[in-house]
């Protein structure tokens, strides 16, 4: 319990903090995407089409951290800048006070992640809504968020494998981390014991599908007192085993006095990669001086002298010349391998008519009651 109510405090304390800044949204550069299905989850769209688009352009989906819009986490990260320069696409899936009063994705809540679930299937909607719109090429689709975004991250890692060709998780938690509340605070503290296989197996049973997998991009401060750095550990874990890596890496070095290690296919091409930013809090990684400029320091969001965006994007073929998108091709070997993803395989807007709805949360006596109402401050609790 004194471990527990540690959390709460510093979680309390956070939101106290972070509720004048409410991240910054006043130079956004993102619009309104309006229709795109059913939205049980009840999140808010955002998206940027930069002037000059790419033919049959990627699309990169941007989840936010607590605290934090979509407007705001695009102006610390840079995305769209990027996607000025190259010509991709952005979704950034916006949560809603109403939703989760600290602005959290419930990554923790059985009713929002799972697949065709709440938060979970309603991003999934707005996927099918841009690739409908846009001509976007349905083989290279990625996803990456910070924090509660991270676990979200996770959530349509496992949950949508067949839409991703790759994923980055910056200081989140991997899949099946929590079910509930107290959960999800034990697991910011520490993961607990696992075992690679079980970690695999939470992502394996998350669908029916069989692979090819997504690839995986992993990063976290070693300094992080909120989700601590062993939860990178376990997502390296899982990915390890649904990939069927051995846990020794191919590639190990020192990056902007960064460690990155790296597992690679059969080809020499990053299938997952680990960086473990030295010193670093609880935040995204930038560079925002230097030739690989991008973003801007704000709260959670925080100079490191190396870039995550512009690593990201490179590692997944973004950043410009054919020579570098060969380097980095998704984790399809062949283009035969890659998914090919129909309409009617991704199209489905209506949630399931088994699809739980919201709960609400009463409150309980006693000390129950007191752990409750904290959580709700801390905007982990409806």
């Amino acid at each position: 319990m004194a471990r527990l109510s540690v959390t709460l405090a510093r979680l309390a304390a956070m939101r106290g903090h972070h509720s004048i800044h409410v991240d910054d949204d006043r130079a956004s550069r993102l619009h309104d995407l309006n229709a795109f299905g059913s939205n049980p989850g009840a999140l808010n769209a955002k998206i940027y089409v930069p002037a000059r688009m790419a033919e049959r352009p990627a699309l990169v989906v941007v989840l936010h951290g607590c605290t934090q819009s979509a407007g705001g986490y695009d102006r610390g990260s840079g995305w769209s800048q990027l996607a000025d320069e190259h010509g991709f696409l952005l979704l950034f899936p916006e949560q809603q006070r109403a939703n989760n009063p600290n602005l959290c994705f419930n990554w923790f809540s059985p009713t929002d992640n799972g697949r065709d679930r709440g938060e979970a299937l309603s991003i999934r909607q707005m996927i099918v809504a841009m690739i409908d719109a846009h001509d976007i090429d349905p083989s290279r689709i990625f996803v990456t968020g910070l924090s509660a975004g991270g676990a979200m991250t996770s959530v349509l890692l496992a949950s949508y494998p067949e839409l991703f060709a790759g994923g980055a998780i910056i200081a989140g938690l991997p899949h099946g981390s929590a079910s509930n509340v107290p959960q999800a605070l034990e697991a910011m503290r520490a993961p607990g014991s696992y075992s690679a296989k079980d970690m695999g197996d939470r992502v394996r049973h998350a669908s029916d599908h069989h692979g090819p997998w997504p690839r995986i991009s992993i990063w976290h401060g070693s300094a992080d007192a909120t989700v601590s750095s062993a939860n990178a550990d376990a997502i390296l874990a899982q990915w390890l085993s649904v990939h069927g890596l051995e846990p020794a890496p191919h590639e190990a070095e020192q990056v902007a006095g960064h460690r990155r290690q790296a597992w690679n296919d059969a080809g020499g091409r990053p299938l997952i990669e680990d960086y473990r930013i030295a010193n670093m809090g609880h935040g995204t990684p930038l560079a925002t001086t230097g030739q690989d400029a991008c973003g801007v320091v704000m709260p959670h969001m925080l100079e490191a002298g190396i870039s995550s965006t512009r690593r990201i994007a490179s590692a997944w073929g973004l950043l410009g010349t054919k020579a570098e998108r060969g380097q980095a091709q998704s984790a399809w070997e062949t283009p035969e391998e890659r998914p090919n993803l129909p309409v009617s395989r991704i199209s489905r807007l209506e949630p399931s008519p088994s699809e739980p709805s919201r709960p609400t949360i009463s409150g309980k006596a006693g000390v129950e009651k007191i752990i409750h109402d904290a959580l709700r401050a801390a905007g982990l609790m409806r």
